[in-house]
């Protein structure tokens, strides 16, 4: 199902027919290095991970990580961007990955616009946070080219790396 649409790609919601993309996406070297291994190593592992958390998240929400599909390409997945309420913050998180061909060509940014558009105008969200290691310097650009300002270093998940906290009011 397509939420929003930009100049290149489709937003659309996961589906357990997305398991193999995915796969591949969460076992990209800038995934494993800025996001963690999440021991996706069979389709069957992306399906259940996307049965218990994307779609999950779609239920318990209105709102979770979106594929994007690459309209000059037939609509070929190359990532995904999307917004969650994570344990830990007070805030949505919008986070977003690529596959690393499609790495630093600007979607990104295109997408993040809409699904910020989407979170302020149908989530009615006031206020969106991010997390991102303190190495990720294309991730910090990114945001930063948002919108977003550094707030804090924060520690959310169980190996206790710190994570900067980037903010934008929307």
């Amino acid at each position: 199902m397509i939420v929003a649409e930009t100049n290149r790609l489709l937003v659309e919601k996961f589906t357990l027919k997305d398991a193999s993309f995915f796969k591949e996406l969460v076992n990209t070297p800038h995934w494993l290095k800025y996001i963690g291994d999440r021991s996706i190593r069979t389709t069957e592992d992306a399906e259940s991970y996307i049965r218990n958390t994307h779609l999950k998240s779609y239920e318990d929400s209105g709102f979770g990580f979106y594929k994007l599909l690459l309209k000059e390409e037939s609509n070929k997945p190359i990532g995904s961007c999307g917004l969650v309420k994570r344990e830990g913050l007070d805030d949505v998180d919008i986070g977003f990955a690529f596959l690393p061909e499609y790495e630093g060509k600007g979607f990104g940014y295109e997408s993040s616009v809409a699904i910020l558009k989407m979170a302020k105008e149908q989530f009615r969200l006031k206020r969106v946070v991010a997390i991102t290691l303190p190495t990720n310097l294309n991730s910090i650009k990114l945001l930063e080219k948002l919108g977003f300002i550094c707030e804090k270093k924060v520690k959310l998940f169980e190996d206790d790396e710190e994570l900067l906290l980037f903010a934008k009011n929307i």
